[in-house]
């Protein structure tokens, strides 16, 4: 049995490395009803304490690494929820946290003594301790998977989470160094993010301090050194700037609360390794914020900011209009301050900045009639995260997919009707066509982007209004997955295609073991359902389709199923032939899927003579009966499959051709617009220059048929720039 990640939680106790950490004192349970009183019942102060006696009890005996005893660290977690006024359900939760896990209370006890919904949070925070796993990756995204969907019925269990994770990482430092990276880099790809996605600030940024620390403790150790030493330089400078702000806003009588924020080292870092700088470059390293009373002080303080002081053009950023998808609220600008240098302001009403710190958890201090942005923005993520785990295969699969959702740097766009959507950057048209709905990027054909048509890959950009035109026969091709981004659509897609698969490749086996029996003057609706079934079974698969699957795929050869279907039928039955079967080659539409392949070394079209050969996997891949590279299999004659168009092909077939031109200025938009008058889609083209005096233009274009391909060459070759054209 794989080891998974239950021994964490009796990690070490041995504080960070983080300077001026003050965590290491001890918490008592005393020092925590102490802090409860200030805001809980003094009933449900009492049954937080009747949570610690029991779970103290169930944890008797056990200890930390450190020695200490074990019930310090749900104390501690407990703690970390209280700091953010998180209620009384959620503190109990926290001190039972591991009790089922590591003990033998059941759930089934902790509902009866405190209730279904504690025991469900503790339920929910609990690993899959019971089952096997073939390794420790697979452990970890099964526990991943657990949780959300956990978290989806309950928010609070992430919270918990969070919060035990965080004083994990607190108390990493005795850990063996191989087990602290492994786990500070669970924290940074997985917690930190969730945290950030959530909009729990406080929580991410110390989760991030503590898994850098823990994963690059020299580059911490010289950042965090440089980053004192510039403080020194720039101290007294930053207190001016404040005292100027503070004095700029009171004169136009705005009363604000200023202060300095100093980035944190792991975002210095960040952004050291993504832009590529030196740590002199970076000039951002420390901000204001401006703290004021109501939404329109805000707009009032940013005219008088940018009136003192020139603002950064392009670095206007307006989150009180348009929030982030977690609830964060703020204006934020740049000033080219003092010397140059410059200078980041926050601006936002007090209420932003405490959810700026607490995200999700504010909700449980401002609880009453709170239906907010952030409880629709969060609840919106969580559904998407339904949908995927709904969608994925497998618990890595899910989390894979979680992954690349944690990571979004925003782009917001907007429907014809003014809907915002939130998208990550570098999302395209299809990205936003499944952020609508799974229907609408299932059937989505195009686009309109500022009402001018575009293409599906075309990337967003802030503030567009985007338009999706939609196909009731169009489906999703594979061919989007090298450029969709969300998780979202990435996961509906592949979905889509492995059910579309084995849908094509039942209709398509179906018809070649037909195929096959009618060789032998055979029909399929002759053989019992029961016989049919019974021969499925001899080859290990419950279902009739399961069959077909295979056969449509290329994996098991419908004649030897054919032979196995006839040998049985001919020992011990009277079926009959059937005379009425012709045999006839199968006949290629261009709307079979997946289960037929267009080989791309010949790229054959409509009008080609063609051959078919069965590949494993692959279904039937289809050649031109001239390229080179059937020849190797030409000895293979079971594999073979006799093929023809049908007389109405379906979509578009993509073919190379090769177009030497002259080298003049704007050639390739001449020769691009001969093509696309002819309704040649092109797919792909590169350039490749011969001599000084011609360019080879390779096109992969998209055509209906042989005689379409012709149009087009002839159209080319009449064109006073082109030397010649072939088909490649």
């Amino acid at each position: 049995m794989a080891s998974t990640d239950a021994d964490e939680n009796r990690a070490a106790v041995q504080q960070p490395a983080i300077e001026g950490d003050n965590h290491t004192e001890r918490f008592l349970v005393s020092d925590l009803c102490s802090l409860l009183e200030k805001r809980l019942h003094s009933d449900q102060v009492s049954e937080v304490y009747r949570a610690y006696l029991l779970a103290a009890q169930a944890h008797d005996g056990q200890f930390r690494v450190s020695g200490e005893p074990y019930i310090y660290h749900p104390l501690a977690v407990a703690r970390i929820l209280a700091e953010l006024n998180m209620d009384h359900g959620s503190i109990i939760a926290a001190i039972l946290h591991d009790v089922l896990e590591d003990t033998p209370t059941t759930k089934e006890e902790l509902a009866e003594d405190f209730g279904a919904e504690v025991a469900n949070l503790v339920d929910g925070v609990s690993k899959l301790t019971h089952l096997k796993f073939e390794s420790r990756l697979e452990a970890q995204a099964a526990n991943f998977r657990k949780m959300v969907l956990a978290m989806v019925d309950d928010i609070r269990v992430v919270l918990i989470k969070l919060a035990d994770r965080l004083h994990n990482m607190r108390t990493l430092g005795v850990m063996p160094t191989e087990k602290k990276r492994r786990i500070a880099l669970e924290t940074l790809e997985i917690y930190a993010p969730i945290a950030n996605r959530l909009g729990i600030y406080s929580l991410k940024n110390e989760l991030e301090e503590l898994g850098f620390v823990a994963m690059n403790p020299l580059r911490y150790r010289v950042i965090k050194k440089a980053v004192r030493r510039v403080r020194g330089n720039r101290s007294a400078l930053i207190q001016q700037v404040e005292e100027q702000v503070g004095a700029r806003l009171a004169d136009e009588g705005i009363e604000a609360r200023v202060t300095g924020r100093e980035k944190h080292t792991y975002s210095i870092y960040q952004k050291m390794r993504a832009k590529q700088l030196s740590f002199k470059e970076i000039y951002d390293m420390f901000a204001m914020r401006v703290v004021v009373d109501n939404v329109d002080a805000c707009y009032r303080a940013l005219g008088v900011l940018h009136g003192w002081r020139k603002p950064v053009p392009g670095r206007f950023k307006d989150y009180i209009a348009i929030a982030k998808a977690n609830g964060y609220q703020s204006l934020h600008t740049v000033l080219f301050g003092p010397n140059g240098t410059p200078l980041e302001v926050q601006i936002r009403t007090e209420e932003m900045d405490h959810f700026a710190d607490s995200g999700i958890a504010a909700h449980w201090m401002y609880k009453a009639n709170n239906d907010g942005d952030i409880r629709i923005n969060t609840r919106e993520w969580l559904s998407g995260l339904l949908d995927m785990q709904r969608n994925a295969d497998s618990s890595l699969e899910f989390l894979e997919n979680v992954k690349v959702d944690l990571f979004p740097d925003e782009v917001y766009v907007f429907s014809p009707k003014g809907d915002i959507y939130q998208l990550p950057r570098n999302a395209t048209v299809v990205d936003f066509a499944y952020a609508i709905h799974s229907d609408v990027g299932h059937r989505c054909v195009a686009a309109k982007i500022e009402h001018r048509l575009a293409p599906l890959r075309s990337k967003l950009q802030n503030g567009q209004t985007v338009e999706i035109i939609t196909a009731s026969g169009s489906r999703p091709s594979p061919l989007w997955l090298n450029f969709t981004v969300t998780a979202k659509a990435r996961t509906s897609i592949l979905h889509y295609l492995k059910n579309m698969e084995t849908e094509e490749a039942v209709s398509f086996g179906r018809r070649l073991l037909e195929r096959a029996l009618a060789a032998e003057f055979y029909s399929l609706e002759e053989f019992a359902a029961e016989r049919l079934l019974a021969c499925a079974k001899e080859y290990g698969y419950e279902q009739l389709d399961e069959l077909f699957a295979e056969i449509g795929l290329g994996n098991r050869p419908a004649s030897l199923v054919a032979l196995q279907l006839l040998g049985n039928e001919k020992e011990g039955s009277e079926v009959l032939p059937s005379a009425s079967c012709d045999l006839k080659p199968l006949m290629i539409e261009g709307g079979e899927g997946v289960v037929v392949t267009f080989a791309r070394c010949c790229s054959p079209i409509p009008g080609d003579v063609i051959r078919g050969f069965l590949s494993k996997g692959r279904g039937v891949v289809v050649h031109r009966d001239n390229c080179r590279n059937i020849t190797e299999y030409r000895h293979q004659g079971d594999k073979w499959v006799p093929v023809e168009w049908a007389t109405e092909c379906r979509g578009e077939f993509l073919v190379n051709v090769v177009v030497e031109v002259e080298s003049r200025q704007g050639v390739l938009a001449k020769i691009t617009f001969a093509v696309s008058e002819l309704d040649a889609n092109i797919e792909n083209l590169s350039l490749e220059d011969r001599d000084s005096n011609t360019t080879l233009i390779n096109f992969v274009l998209g055509v209906h048929s042989r005689k379409h391909l012709a149009r087009v060459i002839r159209r080319l070759r009449k064109h006073p720039v082109v030397l010649r054209v072939r088909r490649s």
